[in-house]
């Protein structure tokens, strides 16, 4: 496992709420994440996980509280949020591979658009990393042409072509095939045993256990428990910890 480089947080959350309505989905989450640090999300379908997610990268706006990227108050409304989105890579359940451009193009978009980078350099870095995620030779191919897996690899890679400073991934396994999730899986450990800052919502406990530096367990809107991997996942000391467990277990 990856030696988390400093104690430091990267990204912070302090005291975040988010209702949709009437709905409490986050209710006061302190949350951190150092550089290189792999944090593992868990929590029941409806405890708020994705938003949180989407809340930290400023896809959904925060009612209160405060989110730090490093120094920065990314949470302040005079805050050029695309300029804050760019140094995030995102991954959710659903592909969201854009159906009419090759996978190359999909890996290439953000480069090329956001980052201004000639279209050379970021097709030549997009080879490289569909390479690495074994797609070479999918490139030209769209994206209708490729299994589930295939389609993450190739989500992952468009995600991590920018070079984000932090990676969010949620339930990345969750709409795969079981026979899929494997290849899905160990990318995200390559990643890791790369030096990647990751927040990953999962219920892939065993990968949560063998990669995760912490594991924080979120029940309806709230930071029940956190802590190592042993902590959490073998000995919780809340019983809606325990119970939530007792699931992937009986």
């Amino acid at each position: 496992m990856t030696r988390i480089a400093s104690s430091t947080a990267l990204l912070r959350a302090t005291g975040v709420w988010k209702s949709f309505g009437d709905r409490e989905v986050l209710r006061g989450v302190d949350l951190s994440l150092a550089t290189h640090e792999v944090v593992a999300l868990i929590g029941a379908s409806g405890s708020g996980k994705s938003t949180l997610l989407r809340c930290l990268g400023l896809l959904e706006p925060i009612d209160d509280g405060q989110i730090f990227l490093g120094d920065a108050d990314i949470s302040d409304p005079r805050v050029d949020a695309n300029s804050v989105r760019a140094r995030f890579g995102a991954v959710f359940q659903s592909f969201n591979l854009f159906p009419h451009l090759s996978v190359l193009d999909n890996v290439t978009l953000a480069s090329r658009v956001v980052r201004r980078m000639p279209r050379r350099a970021a097709e030549e870095r997009a080879l490289a990393l569909l390479d690495r995620v074994g797609l070479a030779d999918k490139a030209k191919d769209h994206p209708d042409r490729l299994s589930g897996g295939q389609q993450q690899r190739v989500a992952i890679a468009r995600a991590i072509a920018t070079d984000p400073e932090v990676l969010l991934l949620d339930e990345i396994t969750s709409a795969l095939d079981p026979l899929l999730v494997g290849e899905v899986l160990e990318l995200v450990r390559q990643l890791a045993s790369d030096g990647a800052t990751i927040l990953m919502a999962t219920h892939e406990m065993a990968f949560a256990r063998d990669v995760a530096h912490r594991v924080v367990f979120l029940d309806e809107g709230r930071v029940l428990e956190e802590g190592t991997p042993a902590e959490v996942l073998a000995a919780p000391r809340e019983a809606r910890t325990r119970e939530f467990l007792a699931r992937f277990t009986a």
